[in-house]
């Protein structure tokens, strides 16, 4: 106890002798404080600043991604998957892998932004430092940030200049640098930084300064985008002064010293670099003339399919391989100028060679691709899609439906035999259809009466009268069944079994659903959807290559074989000198196609196919801000458009340059019910010039029967003269029918011209003068509404 107290004494006496000694001093030399207080307030602030650093790196998360820096454009391409459509996105960039960056690339940009990237913790604080102080020092504003704070600033934060975000900055990459390995940054920094030339990223970036790939980039082309990071526009030697070029090319220099210093680079290597100057800047790939309609059809096909949806494909960053050929895109875009712009004349007539539009596809029949459509003249200036709508009638277009859904049916004719091609029908004008839901007596073209003939001449003439009886006669539940097994989608208006109209074409599918259609009969009954997209696939911000699944691509059996075709043997003939397709026999190739011609004539379209490719082309007005449908009544001169002008020329000249330099190839069919009468031989090249004789005019209005009755011609008819058909071997049977085959129609004069009447030799259609005023415009939709062929 008393040395305790000793020891206490003493303590206190000398805390006396320091106080008194302080006392002593100088007031200011009393103010300073004592080396125990300046020490024990350094270590206050030190432990502090740790604890306040320490709880900041954990209450400061890493955010997601600012919309920018996730932002992409799609690309689209050619079914070559090099040439590119379009592309599209506010942002012009596409994330690539770091496989996918060249090692050169990768160390140039490490040379050029931070040679302590990869061994530095995602902050440099003597590059922190030492820029400060160049800063204070009058060396120019440095920022002193690692790849990593650069990564972080482009891809979570924003470029504001503010202490907040800096400090942000500095904690995100501490984490960031845990969190991911270097590669993933280096990557992440190459797809989010902006090299000038509105490139976003290395890949828009290669193909902005230098038209290739990442992948294809050398090592002096490497290091001249690496140098562009720190001035993007100033450095961009195509457009900078002087003064700035000169500044480029020693950032550029700095950038390879660098890498020999590093180790990346051999000094022979490195004195062999020239440098590399890039390309003219060229103007953004955008979806003028006709790259805005293929990227509509792309789009629709990917959605519609259910490929991906509609936010995840405008999300971006998606490449996109189409199935378009070039070459055929481009020849359709000259058919029709060729055929049709080049004909109107806006000035001379205002009312008539105005707002007339082309829709119109080409489909593969063996698998359903797509290689081009005509949607407009430019996507720029008329952004609707005519590829794609569903508002035009098809008109004549739909009997090879009917005739293709009659032989097939099982059903009888009217004299208790199966329906077949050489079936005859009344073709008397305005004949009431009997048996259908509702009242229907169509005009033919011109009022013309044809008599007793054939399904197959009717279908070559393009007979009303026939074909809505014999749609009747197939059953018109029937008829809309054939129609959507064939591609006609079963919701466009017009195609209602309760309407006796159907039959005629008042259905609006799409130039697209048409091509589709017709492939299948092409392709002997066997249906694709048509689909347009070959590949799809985007890299992540993760660096992964997202690749969705495609929809398989399977054929369904629309027609039997037979049936289709018969159907295909029938339309040969209306490409032949006597139909209504013979404008088409300039192709010179075995083609089989149908004409169409809508009431009114609001609308006229052609349809047709060879082997190898089934394409359609519509044609038609309307108002350019109401959209109602106006006649081409007068359209380029002429009186009245017919489907057998401007669509099948168009049609002809696209397909000429399409299988321009392809092997001739015959149709190889297989036809039956019937069929045994063709104008052509079935593997024969094309239809025989020979003119037939055609049914005359049996009767005028005034003295037609008013109730003729629905029968086929008797079963005892005069003898047949010779005809252009030579008989083929009886056709197989179909299940559960007896095949008889009907005589040939009797030889008739030659009738007055037809509403589809085969084009003069010229080229160009006589302009004729119309009987009667052009009827006012009917809404296309409307299916009570009877087209004419």
């Amino acid at each position: 106890m008393t040395m305790r107290a000793d020891h206490s004494t003493r303590r206190r006496a000398k805390r006396a002798a320091r106080r008194q000694a302080r006392r002593a001093l100088p007031l200011w030399r009393r103010l300073l404080p004592t080396w125990r207080v300046t020490l024990g307030a350094l270590t206050a602030v030190l432990l502090l600043a740790v604890g306040s650093f320490a709880v900041l790196y954990l209450i400061v998360p890493v955010p997601d991604a600012n919309a920018h820096a996730v932002a992409q454009n799609n690309i689209y391409l050619y079914s070559d998957g090099t040439t590119e459509i379009a592309r599209t996105g506010a942002v012009n960039r596409t994330d690539v892998t770091i496989a996918q960056i060249p090692l050169d690339t990768q160390h140039a940009v490490v040379s050029a932004e931070d040679r302590t990237f990869y061994r530095n913790r995602g902050i440099d604080l003597k590059g922190m430092v030492r820029a400060g102080w160049n800063t204070l020092t009058g060396k120019g504003m440095q920022g002193g940030s690692t790849i990593t704070q650069q990564y972080v600033k482009n891809y979570y934060l924003t470029q504001s200049q503010t202490i907040e975000r800096k400090g942000r900055e500095l904690f995100i990459a501490l984490k960031v640098d845990q969190q991911r390995d270097k590669n993933q940054i280096l990557a992440g920094y190459l797809n989010s930084s902006y090299f000038g030339r509105n490139a976003y990223g290395i890949q828009s970036a290669a193909h902005a300064y230098y038209g290739v790939d990442t992948s294809e980039l050398t090592l002096a082309q490497g290091a001249y985008l690496a140098a562009l990071l720190q001035a993007p526009s100033a450095y961009d030697v195509k457009t900078a002064t002087p003064a700035n070029r000169e500044k480029a090319v020693a950032r550029w220099n700095y950038t390879l010293d660098g890498m020999v210093q590093l180790g990346f680079l051999q000094p022979a290597d490195r004195a062999a670099q020239t440098f590399p100057d890039p390309i003219d800047p060229q103007p953004a790939t955008g979806l003028g003339g006709q790259a805005g309609y293929l990227v509509g059809v792309a789009d629709d096909y990917l959605v519609s399919s259910g490929t991906i949806d509609t936010a995840t494909l405008k999300a971006g960053g998606w490449r996109i391989t189409t199935t378009f050929d070039k070459d055929r895109q481009d020849a359709f875009a000259h058919a029709v100028q060729q055929e049709l712009t080049d004909e109107l004349d806006p000035k001379a007539r205002p009312t008539t060679d105005t707002d007339v539009r082309v829709a119109g596809a080409s489909v593969e029949p063996s698998t359903g691709r797509v290689v081009a459509v005509y949607g407009g003249p430019d996507y720029a200036k008329q952004p609707y899609n005519d590829a794609l709508r569903q508002d035009n009638q098809i008109g004549s277009t739909f009997k090879p439906i009917d005739l293709a859904a009659g032989l097939n049916s099982g059903r009888s004719s009217g004299d208790g035999r199966p329906i077949t091609t050489e079936t005859r029908y009344d073709g008397t004008s305005e004949r009431p259809v009997t048996g259908g839901p509702t009242p229907y007596a169509p005009p033919n073209e011109d009022d013309i009466d044809y008599g007793d003939i054939t399904l197959r001449h009717a279908m070559v003439k393009s007979v009303n009268s026939v074909y809505a009886q014999e749609g009747v006669d197939a059953g018109l539940a029937h008829v809309r069944e054939t129609a959507i097994r064939l591609g006609i989608p079963d919701n466009v208006p017009g195609m209602d079994p309760a309407n006796s109209s159907m039959t005629l074409g008042t259905a609006t599918p799409s130039a697209l659903n048409l091509a589709g259609a017709y492939a299948a009969f092409a392709n002997h009954g066997e249906a694709y959807t048509p689909w347009s997209v070959l590949t799809l696939e985007r890299t992540t911000s993760g660096g992964s290559v997202d690749v969705p699944k495609m929809p398989a691509h399977v054929a369904t059996t629309a027609l039997d074989r037979g049936t289709a075709d018969a159907v295909t043997d029938v339309l040969r003939d209306v490409i032949s000198p006597r139909g209504t397709g013979a404008a088409a026999l300039d192709l010179d190739r075995p083609a089989a196609g149908k004409t169409g011609t809508t009431d009114s004539n609001l609308s006229a379209w052609f349809a047709g196919f060879t082997p190898e490719l089934a394409t359609t082309v519509g044609m038609f007005r309307e108002h350019p801000k109401t959209h109602a449908k106006e006649p081409l009544t007068g359209t380029a001169g002429l009186t009245r458009i017919n489907g057998g002008a401007f669509p099948t020329e168009i049609w002809t000249a696209y397909m000429a340059d399409a299988l321009d330099g392809t092997e001739v190839r015959q149709f190889d069919l297989q036809p039956s019910r019937g069929t045994g009468q063709s104008a052509t031989p079935t593997a024969g090249a094309s239809p025989s010039p020979s003119p037939t004789p055609s049914p005359s005019a049996t009767a005028t209005a005034a003295t037609r029967p008013s109730a003729p009755a629905n029968t086929p011609a008797p079963t005892t008819e005069p003898p047949a003269a010779p005809t252009e058909h030579t008989p083929d071997p009886e056709p197989p049977t179909a299940p559960g029918f007896t095949f008889t085959p009907a005589p040939a129609e009797p030889p008739k004069p030659t009738p007055t011209p037809t509403r589809e009447p085969a084009p003069s030799p010229t080229p160009r259609p006589t302009p004729t003068r119309p009987t009667n005023p052009p009827s006012p415009p009917a809404p296309a939709t409307t299916a009570a509404t009877p087209p004419t062929p």
